[in-house]
Parts: C-alpha cells; structure tokens; sequence
C-alpha cells in the first residue's frame, strides 16, 4: 500500500514539475525591475519617459494624430475671443504645433507652478532645475542660497490655485511662450537665524498673483515646457 502511494506521490511531483517549467517558459519569471505596462488608454505624454521624474510634462504638447483642426480653433476661441491678439498668437502656434490645447496647457501649467513654489520654499535646487530654464534657476537658486546664509527658515504651504489664465503667447525663433496669470492661496512665513518672524503670516491665508510665462521649442520631441520668466502682479 505505502509503495503504491509512493509511486502516485512521485507520478504527481513529476506533473507538478512539468507543469512548473511549462509556464516559466510561457510567461517567464519576475525579477522586480520590469517596466510596467502600457496603458492602452492612458494620453500618449503620460507615456514618454523621463530621465527625471520631477519633470512636468504640460498636457499642451500631447501628441494626438487625429486632433480636427476645427475643434483646436474651438479650444483656442473659448479661452481668447476671435480676432485679439492672444487669438491669433495661440493659433499661430497651433499653426506650427497642431497638438497645442490651451485647456491641457494650463492644467499642466497649474501643476508646475505648485511644484515650483513648493520647491522653492524647501530650497530643492534639484527640482527646481528640472522645472525652469537656466536663468530662472539661476535667480531662484541665488535667493535660496542668500536665504541659507544668512540662517532664514521658510515655512511654507500651499493652498491652491483659485485662477489661471493665459494672457499673452507669441511664437518667436522656433520657440512657444505662453504667459499665464496665477491667482493662489498660500501660507508662507519666513524666520530669522533666531527664530523671530520677519515676513509673511503663519496662520493667514494670502492671496498671490503672479504671472509666469513658459516656453518650449515647438519643433523638440521634448514635449515639456519650462518657466523662462516671472514677475509678481500688484
């Protein structure tokens, strides 16, 4: 009886093993490091990989072969009114990038614009590289740097962004800028080396505007955008 449970026991372990190493051979085995898949649905920017992950792809320069040119205008009269200025400025950068959508645009844009704000209150230097174009980072690393030496501490939160809207754009040398002005709600106050407050309010809610403008090459693969100028509104 035993021998005859033995044999079955082993013709199982042998089955069992056959069929072990007929599914590795199927699927394959997993080691941790495999890319996740694809989402078939999700927009094709989201999909780009990046070689920083602080990066922010603006929705504007998502890639969608089968845009109407007829519903892009659409997008673009909605935001300015047919025949100003900034109408004809963003159709004439659609004109050169026909995945432009100042809709998608100023989502991503209010993304960064958290991002950037945030960053610069921590002091993040890394971040904020990835975010602005060099002279930006340049001016904003050269106040972190001045903030550090003389032992100020920012604390800092953000609300949110109650309005952003696109004011000015221009296509010049090859390059899309779009202006927009930010109105947020923040939480920013600034101590010195003592530990006494010297700016701002840490329990008032302030109302900021400012407006940022972002560029990008209309011809890059790249389709991110970066802060290329600021300055504060009133």
């Amino acid at each position: 009886m035993n021998g005859f449970m033995d044999l079955t026991s082993l013709i199982f372990l042998v089955i069992a093993v056959a069929v072990f190493w007929r599914l590795r051979s199927v699927l394959g085995s997993r080691t941790g490091n495999e890319r996740p898949p694809v989402d078939p649905y999700s927009k094709r920017d989201e999909q780009v990989a990046s070689n920083n992950d602080n990066v922010v792809t603006l929705p504007s320069a998502r890639r969608r072969e089968g845009d109407v040119p007829a519903e892009a205008n659409q997008h673009i009269d909605a935001v300015a009114p047919e025949g100003t200025a900034l109408n004809d400025a963003l159709k004439t950068i659609l004109s050169a990038d026909s995945s432009f959508d100042p809709d998608y645009f100023l989502e991503g844009a209010k993304a960064a614009y958290e991002m950037i704000v945030t960053a610069y209150a921590k002091g993040d230097r890394g971040e904020l590289k990835s975010l602005l174009s060099t002279e930006v980072f340049t001016s904003f690393a050269s106040a972190i740097g001045e903030r550090e030496k003389q032992g100020q501490k920012m604390d800092f939160t953000f609300v949110g962004v109650d309005k952003a809207e696109i004011i000015e754009a221009m296509l010049k040398d090859g390059d899309a800028q779009v202006t927009v002005r930010f109105v947020s709600q923040l939480i920013s106050a600034t101590y010195d080396a003592n530990g006494t407050l010297i700016d701002g309010e840490p329990t008032k809610v302030a109302e900021v505007t400012d407006i940022w403008t972002f560029a990008r090459p209309v011809r890059a693969r790249d389709p991110n955008w970066k802060l290329v100028a600021t300055e504060a509104d009133g």
